[in-house]
């Protein structure tokens, strides 16, 4: 009875509610193909550890500026402009965070009002309904189809805009699906925008896992870089999910506000971190490159045995490392399929349904493990869904 209304509407038994089930079964002594987490099996940067340690040494443990501390910002912008050709100020432009979630907490706080309405491509990330949850806010999705390639329809978008619509959030290379999204679309996109004068957010946070060449971020449009908040993090690019490093590229009248949101959720990232992703991001780019052709063979590998399941329907994934295929041929739900991989295959998925309407019938797989994990859980697989 004391549980605030928003609370009691959040879904349970999603990513990390799987993740804390599947480490109790472990702990009991079975054998289990973590495929559930979004996270790189690759160790930080060297560099960036040892970063770390000397900042630590130098005793940089306390509290630093609200955005970030200056030679971060200056790194992150030298890398964004290096590598995708997007320029922004380290003074005024950019805002980091404590990882990409606080990011997008920062954004929604900043520029949305209780019953604004934010449209958003199904299948999406989790952690936007969740939030749209905590900041009372509409999240509207626009459902895209694996029977359809995950093509997104002008058409059904205009149809979802209304007077209370005031922003677009878009995630390219996606989260779940993999799809991402053409430069034509890109395009059709910045023109609703600026025909309806709506925000954008874009989630770039797998904007290094891209194997169909270079990505377009849509703020390099004509006309969308003054209506466009990036959000980006260390996370997958540099495989440092628990140092808690994310960001926002953005005009500087924007970024006054959303450090403004930063600094009362979390006051700024933790000190010593930041000192360590500078190296990341002044000299992480070979790492970047090996560990995306890493997955990129993963991916390509784990797709040929994926394909010679029966009945599992499976599009190769365009970016990011996860699998989200279709199992409504087994005649059961995504949760039951799920809790069967989990107890007779040892592999641990998500249920597509905690990644919006377009889910349902999906599973996600995160292939971001070794190639002997991915052969047994490929093997494991087979066996026990042809068996349904």
């Amino acid at each position: 009875m004391y549980i605030s209304k928003k609370f009691r509407e959040m879904p349970f038994g999603g990513l990390y509610e799987i993740f804390g089930k599947a480490n109790k079964i472990e702990a009991t002594g079975k054998k289990l193909i973590h495929m559930e987490m979004g996270r790189p099996d690759f160790v930080s940067p060297d560099i960036a550890i040892e970063a770390v340690k000397e900042s630590l040494h130098r005793g940089e443990v306390h509290y630093t500026e609200m955005e970030g501390v200056p030679p971060l910002r200056k790194a992150i912008a030298e890398k964004e402009e290096r590598r995708h050709g997007l320029k922004y100020s380290p003074e005024d432009e950019i805002v980091v965070t404590s990882g990409a979630c606080e990011a997008l907490a920062s954004v929604f706080l900043s520029f949305l009002d209780p019953g604004d309405e934010v449209i958003v491509f199904g299948p999406y990330f989790s952690a936007y309904y969740e939030q749209s949850l905590l900041f009372n806010f509409n999240l509207i999705e626009l459902e895209l189809k694996m029977d359809d390639q995950w093509k997104l329809d002008i058409n059904q978008l205009k149809e979802l805009i209304t007077p209370k619509t005031k922003m677009i959030l878009i995630n390219s290379p996606n989260n779940p699906a993999g799809y991402i999204l053409k430069d034509e679309e890109l395009e059709m996109l910045a023109n609703i925008a600026k025909e309806h004068d709506l925000l954008v957010v874009s989630d770039e946070c797998y904007d290094e896992f891209s194997y169909i060449g270079d990505l377009k971020s849509i703020a390099t449009i004509e006309g969308m870089r003054e209506r466009t908040l990036v959000v980006k993090s260390t996370s997958k690019s540099f495989s440092m999910t628990g140092w808690r490093i994310g960001y926002v590229l953005a005009p500087a009248e924007f970024c006054k506000y959303i450090s403004k949101a930063h600094q009362n959720m979390s006051t700024c990232s933790t000190s010593f971190a930041q000192y360590g992703a500078v190296k990341a991001f002044q000299e992480g780019d070979a790492f970047i490159d090996h560990m995306v052709s890493t997955f990129e063979e993963r991916g390509n590998y784990f797709y040929e045995k994926l394909s010679n399941i029966e009945g599992l329907e499976i599009l190769k994934p365009q970016g990011a490392f996860y699998f989200f295929p279709k199992i409504t041929n087994y005649g059961k739900s995504e949760f039951e399929i799920i809790d069967i991989l989990l107890e007779e295959a040892g592999v641990v998925g998500v249920p597509g349904t905690f990644f919006g309407k377009s889910g349902e019938g999906h599973i996600r797989l995160a292939y971001c493990r070794s190639m002997e994990e991915l052969e047994e859980a490929a093997t494991n697989m087979k066996r026990v869904l042809e068996s349904l």
